[in-house]
């Protein structure tokens, strides 16, 4: 009896074990596969350099928060976009005449602009007025955008990089016709659409899921993406010795003109 308790009680301790070590890889997990109607592709997370941000993404994809969700937002040439909708298989339509729920948003995750916002980046999302307010929806860049997005409002974090051929998937989402619902879907792109009809998930772009495929810890560290350029340089300010002697010339010019004009 004492040895069966002994067995039970070292094996529990084995699922303990094994259970943290399988946390702690998913926690670190950097491969992640985004299942579209356009099919599938990669993207490879910078885990040990935006942590929070990689956090943040893994823990929606834990939820399963992004299944069913849609690209709501596609630019072409600048951004596609995702994260914050998801189809409601037709049973209601939101105050936008969609078939969409809201993703619900977790706590905002604090800016980690490390990286430079170019093609084939992914980045988070966020509130104009506010650089740590990124929370469930994220972007691709469609072209190199850092100028703009490396700047502006303090930097939009990018947190990973599509790999293989991803962005040729990506490619043939930004060629499909985008139409004005207004507000947040103002570009959403619609396939096969007529404007007489409803959309449905055969006019949206769906992601069905996205899954974790590579839970290596760093399987970023052979990727070299650039920084972010930082903020805009500030002009420098005028000398205060620019043009002084050609200042003291013309006041020297001006005492001679009105020193001869006394004498005269």
């Amino acid at each position: 009896m004492n040895f069966f308790k002994h067995y039970q009680k070292k094996s529990t301790i084995l699922l303990i074990a094994l259970s943290s070590t399988f946390a702690s890889f998913y926690a670190h997990a950097t491969i992640v596969q985004f299942e579209t109607s356009f099919g599938n592709f990669e993207v490879n997370l910078y885990d040990n350099a935006t942590p929070a941000t990689v956090s943040n993404f893994l823990q929606y994809i834990d939820d399963q928060a992004y299944s069913n969700s849609v690209i709501h937002r596609s630019v072409s040439g600048f951004i596609i976009q995702g994260g914050g909708f998801a189809y409601d298989s037709g049973l209601n339509l939101n105050a936008n005449n969609l078939p969409l729920t809201t993703i619900p948003a977790n706590a905002a995750v604090t800016n980690e602009p490390i990286f430079s916002n170019v093609r084939g980046t992914i980045a988070m999302a966020k509130l104009g007025s506010n650089a740590n307010s990124a929370t469930n929806q994220w972007f691709f860049n469609l072209a190199d955008n850092s100028l703009n997005l490396d700047r502006q409002n303090e930097g939009f974090t990018v947190f990973g990089e599509v790999v293989g051929n991803g962005m040729i998937i990506i490619d043939q989402m930004v060629d499909v016709q985008t139409y004005d619902f207004g507000g947040a879907f103002a570009d959403i792109p619609l396939q096969n659409f007529t404007v007489s009809n409803t959309p449905d998930d055969s006019n949206l772009l769906v992601i069905s899921s996205i899954q974790v495929t590579d839970m290596t810890v760093n399987s970023a560290a052979g990727l070299n993406p650039p920084l972010n350029i930082g903020p805009a340089p500030t002009p420098d300010p005028p000398s205060t010795n620019s043009g002084g002697g050609t200042l003291s010339l013309l006041i020297f010019g001006l005492f001679l003109i009105n020193t001869k004009r006394k004498k005269s």
